[in-house]
């Protein structure tokens, strides 16, 4: 406790009331001469000040209290029972007033013992906020090297995405994938197989983030494996979707991180122009336009990575002598201006059958060009044929 009177004797009275409560008491006569600091981080609990001091003006002093930005709590005393100086205590900001001589002991305690249960509240409230502000600010420091990572982890993953476009004789392939974070859980991939085959692939992994991507990077690998085990084994794996469907199925269940993927994996055969396809629960299904219109292929399956047992099926068809085929990953339909699913595909098949059929009018009729960042991952694929 701080005791504030010029008189020393009616201070050292009123230190012996508080003393005798077992509160340590410092007594300042000079208020002008005075160190003590009243800020927040004062050592002070309590102070007792006394109104009628001499050369005081407390009308005068409230500006300065004002600015100092006294945390102290503080009980005033007086000689003089008087509204006047009870509302010139409570303009200072007192939080009681006692008339001298003080009666009532008891009452001068408890209410010092208020006062110092609300001082210390306000202790652990400053310190909650100092570890509060220590902790934002190393979270802060930790969310930037995380997105550092992301980033870096980012051009890793542009970089596995194969060349746009890829011209081979009359076929074209391209592709784009728009994030919704720094790392994208959609993936596509196409590549030669020998001399007349094109395998590629799209796929959809669950989930956002850095395991997403993470399971992305082994799909690539897995498919990467299988073209060279091709070259130099024989192992024509790799030319048969349903048998990279149960591959991919079986890698991403050891992998063992909950994740699964909807995929579709296809097969073009330039010499013959027919395509081989499976799909493992992806949607929305590719979708092929042609002189005819626009149709999704069909197809359904198990995701992969979701059972040891999951069934696939193959499709062949013959291709039109011009077309345009695309595949997309669900993040697509987030961004369409429809309701439903029904509705969603419908309105994609009708994008299609609405402009000329080459990629770059489906980019633009679908706005993908005007998307920096999706509510999804959008993965997009385009093979075309031109006679």
């Amino acid at each position: 406790m701080l005791v504030i009177d010029d008189d020393p004797g009616r201070a050292e009275g009123l230190a012996g009331i508080v003393e005798s409560a077992g509160f340590h008491v410092d007594v300042v006569s000079d208020v002008t001469n005075s160190t003590y600091s009243l800020a927040g981080s004062s050592d002070l609990d309590v102070i007792l000040c006394e109104m009628e001091m001499n050369g005081v003006s407390w009308g005068e002093a409230r500006r300065t209290l004002r600015e100092m930005d006294i945390q102290v709590p503080a009980i005033m005393l007086s000689d003089q029972a008087e509204a006047t100086q009870m509302m010139t205590a409570l303009r200072l900001g007192a939080s009681d007033f006692f008339v001298r001589p003080v009666e009532d002991a008891g009452a001068l305690i408890k209410s010092i013992e208020r006062c110092v249960r609300q001082r210390q509240l306000h202790r652990e409230l400053d310190e909650s906020r100092r570890r509060l502000e220590a902790a934002n600010t190393e979270l802060r420091g930790t969310v930037k090297v995380l997105e550092q990572d992301q980033q870096a982890g980012r051009r890793v993953q542009l970089s596995m995405l194969p060349a746009t476009p890829l011209i081979l004789d009359k076929y074209s392939f391209s592709h784009s994938v728009i994030p919704s974070l720094f790392l994208s859980g959609d993936f596509t991939d196409y590549f030669t197989v020998g001399t007349r085959h094109v395998v590629f692939f799209m796929a959809d992994v669950s989930g956002h983030g850095s395991s997403s991507a993470f399971a992305t990077v082994l799909l690539k690998n897995l498919f990467a494996r299988k073209r060279s085990d091709y070259s130099r084994k024989s192992d024509d794996t790799v030319l048969s979707p349903v048998a990279m469907l149960h591959r991919a199925n079986q890698e991403l269940l050891r992998l063992d991180v909950g994740k699964f993927a909807t995929m579709v994996v296809g097969l073009l055969d330039m010499e013959l122009n027919t395509l081989r396809y499976s799909i493992a629960g992806h949607l929305p299904q590719p979708v092929l336009v042609s002189a005819e219109g626009a149709r999704y292929l069909d197809g359904s399956g198990s995701a992969v990575g979701l059972m040891e047992e999951a069934e696939y099926q193959e499709h062949d068809i013959n291709l039109p002598d011009t077309f345009t085929m695309a595949l997309f990953s669900d993040g697509i339909l987030e961004i369409l201006p429809c309701q439903d699913l029904i509705e969603k595909e419908a309105y994609l098949l009708k994008a299609f059958d609405d402009v000329a059929d080459t990629p770059e009018a489906m980019v633009d009729r679908l706005g993908l060009h005007q998307v920096d960042v999706a509510p999804d991952d959008i993965a997009a694929l385009f093979i075309s044929k031109r006679s």
